[in-house]
């Protein structure tokens, strides 16, 4: 049973559904997994509980990411 799990910052919900059923078909094409048996955990941390080289996310100006 393949289970992926991402971090990343939140996102769309339309956005998780897509990634969601493209990485699904991923395993099932590369792996000959079946859909159902393909599990993706989305853990979404906040600029409050992330930081780059020691300033917090949310402190971070957007472009220097």
């Amino acid at each position: 049973m393949p289970i992926v799990t991402i971090q990343q910052f939140p996102r769309d919900l339309a956005q998780k559904r897509e990634l969601a059923q493209r990485i699904t078909q991923a395993f099932v094409e590369v792996y000959g997994a079946s859909e159902e048996s393909v599990q993706v955990f989305f853990n979404e941390v906040d600029g409050e509980s992330w930081a780059k080289a020691g300033t917090m996310g949310c402190d971070r100006s957007p472009a220097r990411g």
